[in-house]
């Protein structure tokens, strides 16, 4: 029994890492960053810290939105790459950066005109000079979030992980080192505070985004890819990535939402509260990236399966993916238990923060499982191009269960911050829940889920 089950199964976890590893590490490299963005922050002001916590959730909800549309080009070149389609996965890349960098554009003018009322979400008055100035640092990215998603999906998608890997570390290094120099004033440089981190955050994605233009440019695997660039662009075909991936940005930007969400309970609970909150998200996004690694390696693989009708095989490889997902829960749980009180003692010296942090962790544990079954699971409908209903499952998950309970929670029932981590549970384990049922439901009518470009 257990032999057989080697023979099935360990195949399919070896090439999931294969693909899943550079994409965990490239996100753990963001993790880092953002770790360090924290910590630096952190240690340089109480205030700093919180505008940049509410600063960065806020701006989460638009990065999980472009994000979730930049998927929508990962089935589409899969496909194609696995029927050796050149001119297709050409194409398809053509009309991907024409609709990444159009959205990041109409976005980056809506969140001109949030920075313009930022007032009216009524955070500590205080904040609001280091909010304004993060803010509009960080606006002046966007686009440049847009074409580098586009083209990691594309890396993605054609099997080649350890590019958008290496480029995302790079990327991360450039930032970690301005961060030094421009908060704090090292090396003769000027003393910016979160100024100088919302430099440091432009510069970085700047040589993300031209390192990795000039590796596809350059590599010889790409070439055929990139001569067909010049392809007849198609409105169709945009279309087509658009249906896909609008409705995965809008089931991101819900989760992300119930988060973000949060983040403005904590601030009415006070700066403290706030804090606590940035920390604890932070701490939680690594376990998010290995998940996220091993959902999207899910994906890339059942996309390429079923380029061939693989129905068999794409069942087999959800099933892997969703134990291996769930071990990781219970491993990063466990590393975590043992090791958070060093941890948070390297975000702030501040004990009450400090103290707010480990009132959370209860619900912080409980939510890691609810959130690797949503990640799998949604990554396997990604990926079988059926994502139609994500939008009504995530509204029902997050917009009707985990904000309002949150609220509930936190401020009729009174239980303060930990009231609204507990309500992330229950609104990520709904949402997984939903996922899995849809897929395998999906699974039983694979004809229905036929590309339709």
């Amino acid at each position: 029994m257990q032999l057989s089950f080697c023979k099935r199964y360990i195949p399919y976890s070896l090439s999931i890492l294969r693909l899943g590893l550079p994409i965990v590490i490239a996100q753990l490299g963001l993790i880092i960053q953002s770790i360090a963005d924290t910590v630096m922050i952190g240690q340089y002001g109480t205030y700093e810290l919180s505008a940049a916590s509410f600063t960065n959730n806020l701006f989460n909800l638009t990065y999980f939105f472009l994000l979730g549309y930049s998927y929508g080009t990962t089935p589409v070149i899969g496909y194609n790459y696995g029927k050796n389609d050149d001119v297709a996965v050409g194409r398809t890349l053509k009309e991907s950066l024409i609709g990444n960098v159009s959205l990041s554009l109409i976005i980056s003018l809506l969140l001109y005109l949030i920075y313009l009322n930022i007032s009216l979400l009524h955070q500590p008055e205080e904040l609001i000079p280091y909010i304004k100035i993060y803010f509009i640092l960080l606006l002046y990215s966007m686009p440049l979030i847009g074409m580098f998603n586009s083209l990691k999906q594309f890396c993605d998608a054609v099997g080649d992980t350890k590019t958008p890997m290496w480029i995302m570390l790079i990327g991360n290094i450039v930032n970690i080192i301005c961060n030094a120099l421009l908060i704090f004033g090292l090396l003769g440089f000027p003393e910016y505070g979160i100024m100088g981190a919302g430099i440091a955050t432009l510069l970085s994605r700047i040589v993300m985004c031209i390192g990795i233009c000039f590796v596809i440019c350059m590599k010889k695997t790409y070439k055929v890819y990139i001569s067909n660039l010049k392809s007849r662009f198609t409105y169709k075909g945009l279309w087509h990535i658009t249906k896909i991936g609008l409705p995965i940005s809008c089931q991101l930007s819900l989760e992300a939402a119930a988060f973000n969400v949060s983040a403005i309970f904590m601030g009415w609970l006070g700066v403290g509260e706030l804090a606590a909150h940035q920390i604890a998200c932070t701490i939680g996004t690594v376990c998010f990236t290995i998940y996220y690694g091993i959902g999207a390696a899910v994906a890339i693989q059942i996309s390429h399966a079923r380029a061939v009708n693989n129905w068999s095989e794409i069942k087999t490889i959800s099933v892997v993916g969703y134990i291996m997902t769930t071990c990781s829960a219970v491993l990063m749980s466990g590393i975590l238990f043992i090791f958070i009180t060093p941890l948070v003692s390297l975000f702030t010296p501040d004990m009450n923060v400090a103290r707010i942090v480990f009132s959370l962790m209860p619900a912080f544990f409980v939510y890691q499982f609810g959130d690797s079954l949503q990640i799998v699971y949604a990554n396997c409908l990604r990926a079988i191009e059926d994502v139609n209903k994500l939008l009504l499952y995530s509204l029902i998950a997050y917009g009707l269960i985990s904000i309002p309970l949150g609220y509930i929670f936190a401020f009729c029932l009174e239980w303060k911050a930990p009231g609204v981590w507990w309500a992330l549970p229950f609104g990520l384990t709904t949402a997984g829940i939903l996922f899995c049922r849809r897929f395998y439901n999906q699974l039983a009518t694979p004809r229905h889920i036929s590309p339709k470009a």
